[in-house]
């Protein structure tokens, strides 16, 4: 998986775990491609700060997901699901429960 997505997902899951600096700067670098001199003019830091802050984040971000797995298991289900719809008839995806289950699985 390309890190750049890779490190939105774990955003995504662990973000709120981070600090408002940490998901900040992961958040203008990675998802508004913003430069580390960029991220340090915006957050009134030096680039070395941003530099640290960024591994550090992405440090934490690996640990949650080392132990958590949510990341993993997200794509497991994802993987689930495409084969569920590849692989059940049409009639039955076209049934309104199937559908709602379907939706419910992928969140």
């Amino acid at each position: 998986m390309e890190e750049r997505v890779l490190i939105s997902l774990l955003l995504d899951f662990y973000g709120p775990l981070l600090t408002d600096k940490q998901r900040l700067s992961l958040q203008l670098h990675h998802e508004n491609d913003m430069s580390l001199g960029e991220i340090a003019d915006e957050l009134g830091v030096s680039r070395q700060a941003v530099h640290d802050n960024l591994q550090r984040a992405r440090h934490i971000l690996n640990d949650y997901e080392s132990k958590l797995h949510l990341v993993a298991q997200y794509e497991m289900r994802e993987q689930v699901i495409q084969e569920l719809k590849n692989t059940l008839p049409v009639e039955v995806l076209s049934q309104v429960k199937v559908q709602q289950l379907l939706t419910q699985m992928e969140g």
